[in-house]
């Protein structure tokens, strides 16, 4: 029986028989930045998978807006949800590509983890508040959070996660982080695993955000009337003849729009990497060419789809009201905590020590949710609210 189970040898052996040339694996790793010895039965990758997962940040993604603030309901999309629903279309990809799958989910399950409380909203505020002390934004506190943040080993900081997570991590970029990204870096090309989780994201975001917008009435069919991809999608699933119930007809809509940019985002990708005659992992011309992507008559389509989300849900003036309260209450606090840092808990307090007060109370306020937010904001401007 021993020589059927299943050893991290095994795994990193099949991984050079099954998976393509251009594809990363993990025996190839460039390794940890605190040497360890890796595990018997996974791989690098499945142990930083599993790392992620059981981090406090990880957990605290499911109290994280995504575009609907946590008290609106709780049917609405979180950080969370958003990140395995990344991890889930990222996994699809890279199958059927034959990239590393592991390496894929362990981004993908990490690519969000310095997200703020209240969203993009949230980082927006942060950014403008340490301007002057360092900057701020999601990928490098993502990359801060697993090098020096996450406190659960007795032997390194973080969680020492291999250097492609890491750099999967930084590297992640959708429209929203392209102003924001800071100067943490990470040496190593940009894998084509990187780059499957990068478009998963606006592939989920996209079409994810758009099904919460028509959840919520703020969006209602007849605005993407005009919008061809949807179109597409409705005539496919059979509209309102084939599925009178709205809330299925949405559902099937919605999963309609994603198989046809994945499906789509597959067959040019191949194309592609054909044509590039791919040998090795990383090898991408220019060290950072675009390989993953759509072709030009989707990537048109899905023009209109964005800008119809962005004039019609996130300029929606609820969500203007939403994400400018938002930005209120984290500007307050941060201001009420650098006036008065003795009003900082102990463990916020000691980091002062080590980070400096900017960067101390800015990693105390990007790792709440959006409700401990709230509850802070209440205990320490509320007179009558318990503190």
């Amino acid at each position: 029986m021993g020589s059927d189970i299943l050893t991290r040898k095994v795994i990193e052996t099949r991984e050079s028989e099954w998976l393509a040339p251009y594809a990363m694996k993990s025996a190839e790793s460039m390794g940890r930045v605190h040497p360890e010895k890796e595990h018997a039965y996974r791989s690098a990758y499945q142990r930083d998978k599993e790392r992620v997962i059981h981090s406090t940040s990880f957990r605290r993604l499911e109290y994280k807006t995504q575009v609907f603030v946590n008290h609106e309901g709780d049917y609405y999309r979180t950080r969370l949800t958003h990140t395995l629903e990344v991890a889930q279309i990222s996994r699809a990809i890279a199958r059927v590509l034959r990239l590393n799958e592991d390496l894929v989910e362990a981004i993908a399950l990490a690519h969000d983890l310095g997200h703020t409380p209240f969203g993009h909203s949230g980082e927006d505020t942060l950014s403008t508040l340490m301007k002057e002390h360092g900057g701020f934004d999601h990928n490098s506190q993502g990359l801060r959070v697993v090098d020096e943040l996450e406190e659960r080993y007795p032997e390194f900081p973080g969680l020492n996660l291999t250097a492609e997570v890491r750099r999967g991590i930084i590297r992640h970029s959708t429209p929203f982080d392209m102003e924001r990204m800071g100067k943490a870096h990470v040496p190593g090309p940009w894998l084509l695993e990187i780059q499957v989780v990068d478009i998963a994201d606006e592939i989920a975001y996209n079409n994810h955000d758009l099904d919460d917008g028509l959840k919520s009435a703020l969006l209602v069919e007849d605005d993407l009337s005009g919008v061809s991809l949807w179109g597409e999608a409705y005539a496919a699933v059979g509209g309102k003849k084939e599925i009178p119930n709205p809330e299925i007809r949405r559902i099937q809509i919605i999963r309609k729009l994603i198989d046809l940019q994945v499906s789509d985002l597959l067959q040019n990708t191949a194309a592609v990497i054909d044509s590039l005659r791919l040998k090795k992992a990383g090898d991408i011309p220019g060290g950072g060419g675009k390989i993953v992507c759509f072709s030009e008559g989707m990537e048109e389509r899905r023009v209109f789809l964005k800008k119809l989300l962005v004039d019609r849900l996130y300029k929606h003036y609820r969500v203007v009201r939403m994400s400018g309260k938002a930005s209120r209450f984290l500007k307050s606090l941060f201001e009420i905590y650098c006036a008065d840092p003795d009003q900082l808990p102990p463990g916020a307090k000691e980091a002062m020590r080590v980070r400096g007060k900017y960067r101390a109370i800015c990693d105390y306020i990007a790792g709440m949710t959006d409700r401990y937010a709230l509850d802070q904001y209440k205990r320490l401007f509320e007179p009558y609210e318990r503190v």
